[in-house]
Formats: C-alpha cells, structure tokens, sequence
C-alpha cells in the first residue's frame, strides 16, 4: 500500500508541475503529462501484484475485504490524477488561472497526507496520527470545493467573446477534474478510518 500511495505522490506532484506551468516558457508539459501516466502504469502493476497477494494469503493483518477497497481507492486517485493529465493534453489547455494552481496544490497536499496515513495505519500507536490526516484530507476536500465554485462563477460571470467562453468550459472541466481528486482522496481517507475503527 506505501508503494502504491508513493506513484500516487509522484503522479500529484507532476500534476502539481503542470498545472503550475502552463503559460511559462521553460514547461516541458508534454514531459509532465508523461510522468503522471508512468506513475499511473506503475500503480496499477502495484495494484494488480497486491490484488494477488490478497487472494493467495490465508491470512491478512487487516481485514481482506477492506484491504481491497482501500487498494481500488488509492487506484481510483492516481487514475483520477491520469484523467486531468489528459484534459491538459485533449483539451489543449495553455494557461492556468489561479484558482487551477491552488487546487493542484491542494490535490498534492491530500495526496501526500494520504501517502502518510497509509504508511502510519501499519502501526497502532499511531491511531491518532492517522485519524488527524483522514481529518486533513477531508478539510482539503472541502476548501477544493470551494475554490471550484469560486472560479466557475467568476469565468461565467466574466463577459467576453466566444474564444473566452471557450476556455470558460475548458477550464471548468479542470476544475471539476481537479476536485474529483480530492474527493477520491476523501474516499480512501474514509475506508482507512474505517480500517481503525474495525481493528480498534
């Protein structure tokens, strides 16, 4: 699970880079775009190895059933990362607004505490720790949500011509991409509470 939470962090860091690139002249997108699909190829060969593992161990430190949801949970976050990657790409998007780098920022930072939570459910001595970074995350999640509303109202609020509306749509499909990130994170956020709470 740390490792597959580590492709997690690399593929929101290189989402981060992107989205914090775009309009500057020294970004190599194109390079970007390709870590996070590397980090997502590399994922799922964690995902699939784990996956087998659960099936051929007798026995689980953790509950079988919620090992494997927590591990399509932590798929369904670096997939989702994959997903705006490629909205960068289809939908050539050229320049970021600043509402586009805050919500990357905050996708990596979820991811990061997702990674930590992840590492630190191995030990129980760390209950606390752990419940503090599910806290995180979904207060990450909720301050993504906002910025998103707050930036799709202001572009529809904005008058211009038909190149403008254009990249209105554009950028609200980011926007919702980005925050669809988040709320994966939520979700295994809350599969891992659930985790602690099973095995308290």
């Amino acid at each position: 699970l740390a490792s597959h939470t580590d492709r997690v962090v690399a593929g929101a860091n290189a989402t981060m880079l992107l989205i914090s690139g775009l309009g500057q002249a020294n970004a190599d997108s194109a390079a970007l775009i390709e870590e996070v699909f590397v980090n997502e190829a590399s994922a799922d060969r964690i995902k699939d190895e784990l996956i087998r593992l659960l099936f051929e161990s007798f026995t689980t430190p953790i509950n079988r059933d919620q090992l494997h949801t927590l591990t399509l949970d932590l798929d369904r976050v670096i997939d989702n990362l994959q997903h705006v990657a490629n909205a960068v790409a289809a939908y050539r998007i050229g320049e970021a607004t600043s509402e586009a780098r805050a919500m990357a920022s905050l996708t990596a930072d979820a991811c990061l505490r997702l990674h930590r939570a992840v590492v630190s459910l191995a030990d129980k001595a760390r209950d606390q720790e752990t419940v503090d970074l599910c806290n995180k995350i979904d207060k990450l999640d909720a301050e993504a949500g906002k910025l998103r509303r707050k930036a799709i109202k202001k572009m529809f609020e904005d008058e211009g011509d038909d190149a403008a509306v254009w990249n209105a749509i554009r950028m609200r499909e980011l926007y919702l991409l980005l925050d669809t990130v988040l709320d994966s994170c939520k979700r295994a956020a809350k599969t891992i509470e659930e985790i602690l709470i099973e095995n308290s």
